[in-house]
C-alpha cells in the first residue's frame, strides 16, 4: 500500500528532465500518440540539457521517454526491459547495430554530440521510415549535411564522471550558392584520472559531411567520423573487497608502477565508417536514397596472464580473509590487516611481476615444430595480453519513400552487407620477460600428450613476443539482408500503419589456428548457418477528441541467433549449439494519450514474450580447473508492465512533472542446459534450469521521477527532481536453479531456500537538481549551465549484480555475488559559444 500511495504522491508533484525546455522538440507527426519524434538542431541550441550521448538517441517530447533515457540511464535502466539488441540503431538510413551480438555500441560516435544532434525516433513498435524496427523502437540519426543550417559552436565542459574535461567543435556552412554544403566537427575527452580510481580516460572523434547538389533531383554526399578511445577500466567486485577498501567502488585492476598508477585492463577501440549516399528527388513527393558505406578498425581490451604462476588478482579468493587458509605465509588475520591498512596489497603487485620474470631463465625445444630448433630466455609468468575485435563492414542500403496522397504514405528499404571480425590475443607486455609460450596451459597440465596443449599445431612449441598473436586466431563471418515495406494512413479520425520484413542471415567461423585438442574442427571454414526471418507489425490510432487519443499496436518477428551466442566455443572449434534455431518475438502495447496546453499525459500498458532465446557464458570452473562454457536453450522471457508520463504547467514559467515505470520482466521457460570445457569435446554435463518466474536481472523495473522546471523570457532556467528505485534483482546462475544445484540438502533444510532465492536490491532515492543561463551579445550566443546528480551522494545503493558462475554449492560464501554501485555526487558544468 505504501508502494502505491509513493506512486501517487510522485505522479502528483511532478518530475524534471535535466535541462528540457518545452521548445526543446518538434513533432514530426500530426498524431502525438506516435510518440514519433524529428529532433532538429536548432530545437537543441542549449547542448547542456542533453550531456549524454545515449540520453540523445532517446529523447523525445514525450517525458516518458526522455527521463528514461537520461535519467533513469545513470542506473542502467532498460525501457520495458529490453538490451539495445532489440532497437534498431541507424545514421541516414544506415545501420549500426554490431552484426556479431546486434547491439547497438554508442561509444562508435561517442563525443560527437554535436553532429548527430538532428534525429527521429520511434518509440517502441511504431512505424518508421527507414527501417522495420524492433521490439524496443528504432533511432535514425540525420548527419546530410544540408541538414544542418550554417553554424558555429564551441564547447567546453568540466565534470568529475569517467572523464574530467571536454572540448567539442562544429561548423557548418549550411547550402551555399554553389550547391555545396559541409560541416565538421569534433571532440576531445580526457582525464588522468576518472571517478573510480586508477581508471583514465582519453578520446578523440572526428566528423565530415559533405553534400553537392547536381540539380533539383539528384545530390551527391559523404558521411565519415570516427571515435578513437583509450580507456582504464574500473573493476567488479563482492562486497567483502568493498568492505575491506572502505569504498563501493574498489578497483583491483590497478597498482603502483615506479610511483604511477598502471591499469592492467585498458580499451582501446577506433572502428571508423565512411558512408557514399545519392539523394534522388524522382519526383515532388517521391524520394529514393542510395548508400554504399564501409567500417573498419580496431577494437581490445587488454588483461593480466599468467604461467605456471599464481594468481595476481588482488581480489582472487585466496588473497581474501575469507579464505579459511594461509596463503604466501599469511593467515586470514594477517590479510585482513593489510587489505585494510596497506594500499599496495590490495592492489597489483606490479614489481612483483617483473621480478618473477626476470628470473626465470627457461629453454624451448622443438620451437616451431623444427627437431633441434631452441630457444632460451627468461619465460615470462606474467605477461599483459590483448583481446582483439578487429572488424570491417561493407553494406548497401536503399530507402524509398512515396507520398501517395495527403492521406497514404509508403515506405521501403533494402540493406545488403557482408561483415568479418578477426577475433585473437596478442602480446602487449612481456613485463620485463623475453617470451611467451603459445601452449594451452590448461591443457599441458590435465593431459600428458603434449600435442594436446598446442593452440596451433602449424606452429607447435611457439615462442611468442611482444606483438605477437597467440593463444586463438579465428574469423566470425556474417552475410546478411533485410528488406521492409511500410504503408501509412492518414484520416480525420484514425490512422493506422502496416509493415512487413523479411531478413536473411548466413554466418560461419573461420579458424587460423589447428588446436591440439581439435584439429579437425578448428581450422579452415565452419559449416555455414543459414536462417530466413519474417516480421510483421501494425498500429492505430483512434482521435477520441482533439486531445484525448487512444493507440495499439502489435508485432510478431523473428531474429536470428547471434554469432557470439551460436558456438559452443569459437576460441578453440567451430561446435555449433545443438537444435540452434530463431529467436521468435510477440509484443503488444495500448496507449491513452491526453494534450492540451497545460498538461501532457500518457499511459501505456506493454506485454512482450520472447521465445528461444540461447544463452551462452564462458568462465573459469574452479573445480575442473578449465575454462567452462554454459549454454541454455530455450530460454523464453516474458515483460509486460506499465509507463506513465505527465507534465502540467502551473504557471507561464513552472511546469510539474511526473513518470513511472513499472515493469514485470521474468524468465518463462525451464531452459536445457548443456555444459563444457574447453579442453575436451564431450559434454560434460547436462540438466534442466528451473528459470520460470525468475526475475530477469540487471535494471530497476520499478522507476520514478518527479520535479519541477523552470524557464524564463530572460534565458534563464533550472530545476530538479528527486527519483526512486524498486524491484532491483541480481543476475542469476542458473545452475543453482537446478536439481544437481541442490541435490547436496534435503528439501526442509534451510541452505536449499538460500541456493534457490534470487537476492533483491535495497530500493533507493536520488536527487539531482541544475540552472542555467545564456546570454546574446552582439551575434554571439554565450550559455553556462550547471547540475548536480545524486545530490545526496548515496554511495551505498546497489542498482545491480551478477551471481558468479563459479559456485561450491556446498559452501555459498566460497564465491559471492558481485555488485555494482551508483557513483556518488557528480557535477557537470558547461559552456559553450556559438555564432
Amino acid at each position: 500500500m505504501k508502494t502505491y500511495l509513493l506512486y501517487i504522491i510522485l505522479i502528483l508533484t511532478g518530475l524534471s528532465v535535466a535541462g528540457q525546455t518545452d521548445d526543446t522538440l518538434n513533432i514530426k507527426s500530426q498524431s502525438p500518440e506516435n510518440i514519433r519524434i524529428l529532433i532538429t538542431e536548432s530545437a537543441l541550441e542549449n547542448e547542456e540539457q542533453s550531456q549524454d550521448i545515449s540520453g540523445l538517441l532517446q529523447s523525445s517530447q514525450d517525458i516518458f521517454v526522455s527521463t528514461a533515457g537520461f535519467t533513469f540511464g545513470q542506473t542502467r535502466f532498460k525501457i520495458r526491459g529490453f538490451d539495445s539488441e532489440y532497437s534498431s540503431v541507424l545514421m541516414n538510413g544506415i545501420p549500426l547495430n554490431d552484426m556479431e551480438t546486434g547491439r547497438a555500441y554508442w561509444s562508435s560516435w561517442g563525443g560527437l554530440n554535436d553532429a548527430t544532434r538532428n534525429k527521429e525516433i520511434n518509440n517502441g513498435i511504431a512505424a518508421s521510415d527507414y527501417s522495420f524496427g524492433g521490439v524496443g523502437g528504432s533511432s535514425n540519426m540525420i548527419t546530410r549535411a544540408s541538414s544542418f543550417r550554417k553554424n558555429t559552436r564551441l564547447t567546453y565542459s568540466l565534470t568529475n564522471r569517467n572523464y574530467r574535461n571536454r572540448l567539442m567543435f562544429i561548423h557548418s556552412t549550411g547550402m551555399m550558392d554553389n550547391g555545396w554544403a559541409l560541416t565538421v566537427s569534433g571532440s576531445r575527452r580526457w582525464a588522468q584520472e576518472g571517478y573510480v580510481e586508477g581508471t583514465f580516460y582519453d578520446a578523440w572523434s572526428y566528423f565530415l559531411s559533405a553534400e553537392k547538389k547536381l540539380n533539383k533531383k539528384h545530390s551527391l554526399g559523404i558521411v565519415a567520423f570516427g571515435a578513437p578511445s583509450k580507456s582504464g577500466r574500473g573493476g567488479v567486485s563482492t562486497q567483502e573487497t568493498y568492505d575491506l577498501a572502505g569504498s563501493n567502488y574498489y578497483n583491483p585492476y590497478w597498482g603502483y608502477q615506479n610511483g604511477e598508477k598502471r591499469n592492467s585492463r585498458v580499451n582501446n577501440y577506433n572502428q571508423p565508417m565512411v558512408a557514399l549516399s545519392h539523394y534522388w528527388t524522382m519526383a515532388e513527393k517521391t524520394n529514393l536514397t542510395t548508400s554504399v558505406y564501409y567500417s573498419f578498425g580496431r577494437g581490445g581490451g587488454t588483461a593480466l596472464d599468467w604461467y605456471d604462476a599464481a594468481d595476481p588478482r588482488p581480489d582472487y579468493y585466496r588473497n581474501l580473509p575469507s579464505w579459511d587458509g594461509d596463503v604466501n605465509g599469511l593467515t586470514p588475520a594477517e590479510r585482513q590487516y593489510l587489505w585494510e591498512n596497506n594500499t599496495d596489497f590490495r592492489q597489483i603487485n606490479w614489481d612483483y611481476l617483473y621480478f618473477v620474470n626476470r628470473k626465470n631463465l627457461y629453454t624451448v625445444g622443438n620451437v616451431d615444430g623444427v627437431e633441434g630448433k631452441t630457444y632460451t630466455g627468461n619465460l615470462s609468468n606474467y605477461i599483459i595480453e590483448e583481446r582483439r575485435n578487429d572488424r570491417s563492414q561493407l553494406g548497401l542500403t536503399m530507402n524509398y519513400k512515396k507520398e501517395f496522397s495527403d492521406h497514404i504514405i509508403f515506405s521501403s528499404g533494402i540493406n545488403l552487407l557482408s561483415y568479418q571480425s578477426d577475433q585473437y590475443k596478442t602480446v602487449v607486455d612481456l613485463l620485463g620477460g623475453d617470451f611467451y609460450l603459445d601452449i594451452d596451459k590448461y591443457a599441458e597440465r590435465d593431459f600428458f600428450d603434449p600435442i594436446l596443449a598446442q593452440n596451433d599445431l602449424n606452429h607447435p612449441n611457439r615462442v611468442v613476443k611482444e606483438g605477437d598473436v597467440f593463444g586463438y586466431d579465428y574469423t566470425a563471418n556474417v552475410n546478411y539482408f533485410d528488406l521492409f515495406a511500410q504503408s501509412e494512413f492518414t484520416y480525420a479520425k484514425v490512422d493506422f500503419y502496416i509493415a512487413a520484413s523479411l531478413s536473411g542471415t548466413g554466418f560461419w567461423r573461420t579458424g587460423h589456428m589447428k588446436t591440439g585438442k581439435f584439429p579437425d574442427n578448428s581450422f579452415g571454414d565452419s559449416e555455414k548457418q543459414n536462417f530466413m526471418n519474417p516480421g510483421v507489425k501494425a498500429g492505430m490510432t483512434y482521435k477520441i477528441t482533439g486531445r484525448h487519443f487512444a493507440s495499439i499496436n502489435a508485432l510478431f518477428m523473428s531474429r536470428a541467433p547471434s554469432f557470439r551466442n551460436s558456438y559452443i566455443s569459437p576460441r578453440t572449434r567451430d561446435d555449433v549449439v545443438d537444435n540452434l534455431t530463431s529467436e521468435k518475438v510477440m509484443s503488444a502495447d495500448a496507449s491513452y494519450i491526453y494534450r492540451s496546453p497545460y498538461i501532457k499525459f500518457r499511459a501505456t500498458g506493454y506485454f512482450a514474450r520472447i521465445e528461444d532465446q540461447v544463452y551462452l557464458r564462458s568462465f573459469y570452473h574452479e573445480v575442473l580447473r578449465s575454462f567452462g562454457n554454459y549454454l541454455m536453450t530455450g530460454v523464453d522471457k516474458l515483460h509486460y508492465g506499465l509507463e506513465i508520463g505527465v507534465e502540467g504547467k502551473v504557471t507561464q514559467n513552472i511546469t510539474l512533472i511526473g513518470v513511472l515505470a513499472q515493469g514485470m520482466h521474468l524468465y518463462d521457460s525451464r531452459p536445457e542446459v548443456t555444459f563444457t570445457v574447453d579442453n575436451q569435446a564431450t559434454v560434460i554435463a547436462e540438466r534442466t534450469a528451473f528459470l520460470k518466474n525468475y526475475r530477469v536481472g540487471g535494471s530497476p523495473q520499478t522507476a520514478m521521477s518527479a520535479g519541477f522546471k523552470y524557464f524564463s523570457s530572460k534565458y534563464v532556467w533550472g530545476g530538479a527532481n528527486i527519483n526512486y528505485y524498486d524491484n532491483i534483482y541480481i543476475e542469476i546462475n542458473p545452475d543453482r536453479r537446478t536439481a544437481e544445484g541442490v541435490s547436496n540438502y534435503d528439501p526442509s533444510y534451510p541452505e536449499r531456500e538460500n541456493i534457490l532465492k534470487q537476492e533483491k536490491f535495497d530500493p533507493a532515492f536520488t536527487m539531482d537538481a541544475y540552472i542555467g543561463k545564456s546570454w546574446s551579445i552582439q551575434g554571439y550566443y554565450l550559455s553556462l549551465s550547471f547540475s548536480l546528480s545524486n545530490i545526496l551522494d548515496n554511495t551505498d545503493f546497489a542498482f545491480g549484480g551478477f551471481e558468479q558462475f563459479r559456485y561450491d554449492p556446498l559452501d555459498l560464501e566460497k564465491f559471492p555475488p558481485k555488485y555494482f554501485y551508483l557513483y556518488g555526487r557528480q557535477y557537470y558544468l558547461n559552456v559553450n559559444v556559438r555564432f
